[in-house]
């Protein structure tokens, strides 16, 4: 990265390596450069990792409240069983979305065809904020193929629109508030303008290296756009970019675990109804995640 930043770049954040049990992943949101983009509270590049056959990802049973969570691979599987009953295997390019709202329950875990004969896995995992109002929304669970999706094209790049609205085109997904969450992928020396029409955005790099207004930035940056600029983004390698933002949230949000919510005493309700076991678990899946030592929140 240059060491100046240029004007339409309000901050770049690196990501922190964490080790989920055996499992890399880069804890890009919430930083201590940035706590949220628009709704986004959360995002985790998990991977990517060559698992060996017979091997595997294991996130056992745990709870959630007061947000959404989004999942889109890159590569591999995963498949979802949450307390709603849904099960749904998820490949590269579809979305998953889960309102956990007022508590909800899930597991992921690779599906059997993948765990025989393995592969690489890679994703992205965003938790999106709920506003205030929708806080202790009812859970609920959705999926759409990447078929579903609107795919857009420029000169030298194409982009697929996950969730919410981006260039007079809307997804399929539910929301909540307005946001938006893009995989664009760049030719080399393409350009791509990251124009107004939302108050927050920010652009994650997957992969390769690109370039605003004379400053180089490569793979695994958050690059974090000032509210307004316009930002012309020019890719001096093939790159793929995850693009995320929209209005900011109304007011900020306590995250511990896998809980987040604007009323501390929330949280702790929750968690003292995951070990008292008040939480519908998850049939077919009878493992179960403790709650950590609870720390200062």
């Amino acid at each position: 990265m240059s060491e100046l930043a240029p004007a339409s770049v309000e901050t770049v954040v690196v990501p922190v390596a964490k080790d989920l049990g055996g499992f890399g992943v880069r804890r890009v949101l919430p930083s201590a450069k940035r706590r949220m983009v628009g709704p986004f509270v959360f995002l985790d590049r998990m991977g990517p990792a060559d698992f060996a056959p017979g091997t595997g990802i294991d996130v056992r049973p745990h709870p959630h409240i007061g947000l959404a969570t989004l999942t889109y691979l890159l590569n591999g599987e995963m498949f979802h069983r949450d307390s709603l009953g849904s099960s749904q295997q998820i490949s590269p390019g579809a979305v998953n979305l889960m309102v956990a709202g007022r508590g909800i329950v899930h597991s992921e875990r690779s599906p059997q065809d993948f765990r025989a004969s393995g592969g690489r896995m890679d994703g992205l995992q965003f938790w999106v904020g709920l506003p205030k109002k929708f806080e202790e929304t009812e859970p609920s669970f959705e999926h759409h193929e990447r078929e579903a999706l609107p795919e857009i094209a420029g000169e030298g790049w194409r982009l697929r629109l996950a969730i919410g609205t981006l260039h007079g085109h809307q997804a399929p997904v539910k929301t909540f508030s307005t946001c938006f969450f893009a995989d664009i992928q760049l030719d080399q020396g393409a350009i791509y303008e990251f124009c107004g029409g939302h108050d927050e955005r920010a652009f994650y790099i997957v992969s390769g290296q690109v370039e605003i207004d004379g400053a180089t930035f490569g793979a695994d940056q958050l690059i974090v756009i000032r509210p307004g600029a316009r930002a012309a983004v020019r890719a001096t390698a093939t790159s793929r970019l995850a693009a995320l933002g929209g209005d900011a949230m109304d007011g900020p949000r306590f995250l511990w675990w896998n809980f987040v919510s604007s009323d501390r005493e929330r949280i702790l309700a929750a968690r003292a109804d995951w070990v008292a076991g008040k939480f519908k678990l998850l049939e077919g899946d009878p493992e179960f995640t403790p709650a950590p030592e609870l720390k200062a929140l």
